[in-house]
């Protein structure tokens, strides 16, 4: 499952330079007109509120049509510059094993298509919504891709999802927007157990530009500030050995980062 492209609440007023960058919990993006500040993703670890949350966000998406524009909220556009700019930030990692990557919160197939599958061998999707894993089995096995390059696809959501195999690359990107807190970090260390000796876990996300959490009820997604996720991936074993920020998204929108990681238990190199 993707998450929405949103605008930045923040960003008329602030101070950020002029290539203020999207905000971006998963490939399903949407420009919202309005935005919620939450005094703590915390808020989300009541019992009863857990279920609603993942619900609300599984109806959304399951009315957003599958396709590149639907993931990506009409930006569409920007598919080509958000791929460069993964490739770079994966070329300057020099990943070690080239065998297996996993692709988490996958919607259509589109980074898998187009960045991981030119990469590896064979790649697993994890992807909720059922039409839009099953729209990524259709692209990623085109005739124009590398024949046997897909492999499992997992249809479910990443706090229900425990890898069964070790992967030289697992990339989640415009998704975690999705996860209370509890199972964010419970799903970084799921990750962390899931990968080959030296290889990467890596997320790419909107960000908030103040050290507020943004919520948004249409999606039922947050937007964490940067501090959290860095927080977050220490707390679950990783170190973060690289961090860039996306280029050349259009102004206005929520800052996309990358971020790298390794373990630093189990002698991650």
């Amino acid at each position: 499952m993707y998450s929405k492209l949103d605008t930045n609440p923040v960003t008329a007023c602030d101070k950020e330079d002029s290539q203020n960058l999207p905000k971006v919990n998963n490939y399903k993006d949407v420009v919202l007109e309005e935005k919620h500040e939450a005094e703590s993703p915390n808020n989300l670890k009541n019992e009863k509120v857990v279920p609603e949350f993942y619900n609300k966000a599984q109806k959304y998406w399951s009315e957003v049509p599958a396709t590149v524009n639907g993931m990506l909220g009409g930006l569409g556009y920007i598919s080509a510059i958000d791929i460069q700019g993964s490739r770079i930030f994966l070329r300057e990692l020099k990943v070690p094993g080239k065998k297996l990557a996993l692709d988490c919160g996958a919607g259509i197939g589109r980074v898998s298509r187009n960045l991981l599958i030119p990469m590896f061998n064979t790649v697993d999707l994890v992807e909720q919504d059922a039409a839009f894993a099953e729209k990524a089995r259709e692209i990623c096995t085109s005739e124009s891709v590398c024949r046997n390059s897909l492999g499992e696809i997992y249809n479910m959501g990443l706090q229900e999802f425990s890898p069964i195999h070790k992967y030289d690359l697992i990339w989640s990107q415009w998704v975690l927007g999705h996860l209370t807190d509890p199972d964010l970090v419970a799903f970084f260390r799921r990750m962390r157990l899931s990968l080959q000796p030296g290889a990467y876990f890596c997320i790419k996300e909107n960000v908030s530009t103040s050290k507020n959490v943004i919520k948004d009820d249409e999606d039922s997604s947050i937007t964490r500030p940067l501090e959290s996720y860095e927080r977050y991936l220490k707390e679950a074993g990783f170190r973060i050995v690289r961090k860039v920020r996306q280029q050349n998204f259009p102004k206005g929108l929520f800052p996309v980062y990358m971020i790298a990681c390794k373990s630093q238990l189990n002698g991650g190199n």
